[in-house]
């Protein structure tokens, strides 16, 4: 039974393409929440890459990619222009895959985010409020790169417009820090 679970669940993730929460997978299969993180750990242990990002799990790259990928360099302070420089790219039709800083001491830092829209703004800011988490760039004094999934130059450009207005856009990166 556990065992054909962690099936299930594997074939949700790679079907979905996008994060599940735990606690719609507790749901689902009518078991605890901590049921569904130790199946975690153990499909892990089978070889799967399972990511826990702020929106739930998910198997990066099982699904087809709708766009190329880019990144770009950006600076901000504070949760309210985060809120406003996330809904600037999803406002674009861009997906933010992770942002990235680096730390002159521990060097690269990279967290998996994987919002593509407002409401997943809205969830990740409403986590972050809540639990008075402070972003990555706060250790980097607001410099951060983001992995963006881009549909088209017409929707990189307008986001470009978006960031360069609010003073966020600091350049496009040609080849990751």
């Amino acid at each position: 039974m556990a065992e054909t679970r962690r099936q299930q669940i594997i074939e949700m993730l790679k079907k979905r393409g996008e994060p599940i929460t735990g606690s719609e997978l507790s749901k689902n299969f009518q078991v605890s929440r901590q049921v569904i993180v130790q199946d975690i750990a153990l499909i892990r242990a089978q070889g799967y890459q399972v990511l826990a990002t702020p929106n739930g799990y998910m198997i990066p790259g099982e699904k087809e990619s709708t766009g190329c990928l880019k990144s770009i360099l950006c600076k901000h302070g504070g949760h309210d222009e985060m809120e406003q420089e996330l809904t600037i790219m999803v406002d674009a039709g861009i997906k933010i895959i992770d942002v990235i800083v680096h730390h002159p001491l521990y060097g690269k830092i990279r967290k998996s985010l994987n919002i593509g829209s407002r409401m997943d703004v809205e969830d990740f800011m409403r986590n972050v409020r809540k639990d008075k988490a402070e972003p990555l760039s706060a250790l980097t004094g607001g410099e951060h790169m983001h992995t963006l999934e881009i549909p088209s130059d017409r929707a990189f450009q307008r986001m470009i417009e978006g960031l360069k207005e609010k003073g966020f856009f600091v350049k496009e990166i040609e080849k990751e820090l």
